[in-house]
């Protein structure tokens, strides 16, 4: 018998990120690192804010989602279960500024990320107004399966020209310092899945031993990683078309994309303006004005935890 997010509980509790796997518009399934809540009705919470939209647009258009809880950093377990869960998703168009709604969440974000403390610096509520403008995502679990814990040294860095600037290439230069990538693809059966993978890049494309049960098609490999407190964040994914190579799989990237590494005051500055205005461009196209947040309440909320 398959377990149920109540059976396996303490382990996907304890883990403090999971991906987050969505379809993208052309059919790719992509991943990203999220903190997630697990609500007693056995459903996930999962929060997006609208300077990063994306998420909640694939599942707009494709509701089959995927989670993966598979990296144990800062959970105090040693070598626990992976665990898949793929599902259906649902995604309100409802901007929630409130803590009301997602208090929960946003306790466990707190806690688990530092950093993320914008309400209570004054002086830049201003730039970080979007952070507090979220979307909703509930995760209802179809399958949930458990995984053997994933081990294994770093990544070794392949050889690439200086002047290579293809996404293999890219994507080859940042391998070192990760030990493993998260694979996103499709299953026999059609839906959305992930698996913790160790790619071996060699001659423009990355080779996994993923072993039985997906299928030829449309994938990507999400690369990331954070120390204990959910910083130090570097992440990265290539995506492409994933081949039967023997018996192992090959995906040849067409699209790299970095949205996470450490940055220098000019980089950071350039992100936020970044969000900034892909948040506004969210309100504009739906003929909103710029919602206010209550700052009061969620330096309530982090005071009395309620």
């Amino acid at each position: 018998m398959l377990p149920s997010m109540h059976t396996i509980s303490p382990v996907v509790d304890a883990y403090r990120t999971c991906e987050l796997l969505t379809v993208g518009r052309d059919g790719t399934p992509v991943a990203w690192p999220t903190v997630s809540l697990r609500r007693p009705d056995g459903t996930v919470l999962i929060s997006t804010s609208i300077g990063l939209p994306q998420k909640a647009f694939n599942v707009r258009r494709d509701p089959r989602v995927a989670l993966l809880f598979s990296d144990p950093t800062g959970s105090g377990l040693e070598a626990p279960d992976q665990v898949l869960v793929q599902g259906t998703a649902t995604c309100p168009d409802e901007i929630v500024t409130e803590p009301g709604p997602w208090s929960d969440l946003w306790l466990r974000i707190r806690e688990r990320q530092p950093s993320s403390g914008y309400h209570r610096l004054p002086g830049v509520r201003g730039l970080m107004d979007w952070y507090y403008m979220r979307l909703l995502i509930t995760v209802t679990p179809g399958t949930v399966t458990t995984l053997p814990a994933w081990q294994g040294p770093a990544l070794p860095a392949p050889p690439v020209a200086a002047g290579d600037r293809t996404p293999f290439a890219s994507a080859a230069r940042r391998l070192p310092g990760f030990r493993s990538a998260v694979l996103c693809a499709y299953d026999d059966t059609g839906r959305p899945t992930m698996r913790r993978v160790r790619p071996s890049a060699d001659a423009g494309s990355f080779t996994v031993d993923a072993g039985t049960g997906v299928r030829p098609g449309r994938a990507s490999l999400l690369f990331h990683s954070h120390d204990d407190n959910l910083a130090a964040l570097r992440a990265f994914v290539v995506s492409g078309d994933l081949t039967p190579d023997g018996h192992r799989w090959r995906l040849t990237p067409t699209r790299y994309v970095s949205t996470a590494d450490r940055m220098g005051p000019v980089a950071m500055t350039r992100t936020i303006r970044r969000l900034r205005a892909t948040a506004a461009r969210y309100l504009d196209r739906r003929g909103l004005d710029r919602p206010s947040v209550p700052w009061n309440a969620y330096a309530a909320l982090e005071r009395t935890g309620r």
